[in-house]
């Protein structure tokens, strides 16, 4: 087991912005931590850092309380898995996943039994005597876990393994790892641009942009709870909706109003819901989830929320689901439906706002407002 920190880790490559900017980072041992981010966001680079085949132009990287500066990727007893798998060709699958084990000196016995464990987990136990021109490209990223995991080490590195594969494959083999994970003593840090992913596999999720560390959390804290606009645009699929509010107040009553909507559309709001402390006035973002937006039911007199009418402007079936794009004046947003309501394109409807579920966001910084 060991434990993983990161303190000030920032890495450049040539002029421009650096790749990696003042990272901060803890990871427990036997954690498994998934890194997130767009395409350029730095995730390949520190983790190359944490495997020392890149060194940090300013920062520190520790593994189980040892500074790692200037020590070689071979002495960091770290096992790294990448998006292409890189196999021994001329060796069998058996011995490519022995490869590591052997390495650490067991005897044979021992080294067969390992191999065999980590086959039967993976599957691979009717191909041990293939080579791998004779594999799958599933197949031989397989082997390429499996070899990693076989050696048991304190650190396993997986920079984007199921990229390459197709879905039911990735699926399956997300369970795969997390099983195999889940009876090592190995730290997992995982990276991957695909945040379903992320929120599937992670014990938490470290969210990066433009090689900054935007949140780290739960998956459930980072979905419902994020830091800012970038983190709550980009964690979700379906995406959330952005609404953009004027408040105003009236009396005693405290009103939103979407931006550049008709005065006619809006709605009167506790502020028992919502940040703390709760804004005076001016301009607020609204998060709301897809799954946040309900449709209004006939004969229903205690809505959990405002009740806004909003036009059908398409619907998209998706299984059990019905994805439905709403128009609320000049904004668009994404609702989510049981795929038997009884709704219809161009049609107008009284949907249900749950402002309980809202993310409340600053205006001029995106900053996550804060909650009592």
């Amino acid at each position: 087991m060991a434990e993983i920190e990161l303190r000030g880790v920032t890495k450049s490559f040539g002029g421009g912005r650096p790749a990696v900017a003042g990272v901060d980072l803890t990871i427990a041992p036997r954690e498994r931590m998934v890194v997130v981010g767009p395409s350029g966001s730095g995730k390949s680079t520190l983790l190359r850092m944490i495997a020392g085949l890149e060194e940090p132009d300013q920062g520190l990287v520790r593994i189980a309380g040892r500074e790692m500066t200037g020590v070689p990727p071979h002495r960091r007893d770290v096992a790294m898995v990448f998006q292409t798998p890189a196999l021994y060709p001329y060796l069998s699958v058996f011995d490519n996943l022995a490869f590591g084990v052997q390495a650490r000196g067991l005897d044979r016995n021992q080294v067969r039994a390992r191999v065999n464990t980590v086959a039967g987990l993976l599957g691979l136990d009717a191909m041990l005597r293939r080579r791998p021109s004779e594999l799958s490209g599933g197949e031989r990223q397989r082997v390429a876990i499996g070899r990693a995991i076989a050696r048991r080490p304190p650190v396993l590195l997986c920079d984007e393994p199921f990229s390459n594969l197709d879905p039911p494959l990735r699926a399956a083999l997300r369970e795969e790892v997390v099983e195999l994970h889940r009876q090592s003593n190995s730290t997992l840090v995982l990276v991957t641009h695909d945040q379903s992913e992320a929120l599937l596999l992670g014990d938490r999720v470290a969210v990066l942009d433009r090689g900054r560390l935007l949140q780290v959390g739960t998956p459930r804290e980072v979905y419902d709870h994020p830091a800012s606009i970038a983190v709550a645009v980009f964690i979700g699929s379906p995406p959330i909706n952005i609404l953009s509010c004027e408040i105003v107040r009236e009396g005693d009553q405290t009103r939103l109003h979407p931006i550049a909507a008709e005065r006619s559309i809006g709605w009167e709001v506790s502020e028992e819901i919502g940040p703390r402390p709760w804004p005076k006035s001016g301009r607020v973002e609204i998060g709301l989830r897809p799954e946040s937006i309900a449709l209004r039911r006939e004969g229903e007199e205690r809505p959990a929320g405002p009740v806004v009418e909003a036009q059908v402007r398409r619907l998209e079936f998706n299984g059990p689901e019905i994805l439905a794009t709403l128009a609320l004046g000049p904004h668009r947003l994404l609702a989510r439906f049981p795929s038997g309501m009884p709704i219809r394109e161009r049609e107008t409807i009284q949907m249900i706002i749950d402002l309980r579920r809202a993310s409340w966001f600053e205006s001029e910084t995106g900053r996550a407002l804060g909650r009592g």
